[in-house]
């Protein structure tokens, strides 16, 4: 069953909602005003599995100036895009 955020557009709060069925979906409130007016957001997740790098490379960051304010990108050892 997946669990999933979502953010009220009235008091800005996130919260998350574990739903068995899109049905679900219509009962929500935002537990903190108790608003129905939310967005869903993207979650973000994390996963390791092995060791992905070889013992002392570690991920380097490179930060340049973009349109929007300040970018960084990450290199990490083992991975390529």
């Amino acid at each position: 069953m997946p669990i999933y955020e979502f953010r009220c557009l009235k008091c800005n709060d996130c919260f998350e909602f574990l739903l068995r069925s899109q049905e679900e979906q219509i009962e929500l409130r935002c537990p903190k005003c108790k608003s129905d007016e939310f967005e869903r957001v993207m979650s973000v997740s994390c996963h390791s599995v092995g060791d992905a790098s070889p013992k002392g490379e570690s991920a380097q960051a490179q930060t340049r100036n973009c349109p929007s304010g300040t970018c960084t990108t990450y290199d990490i050892p083992g991975h390529s895009r």
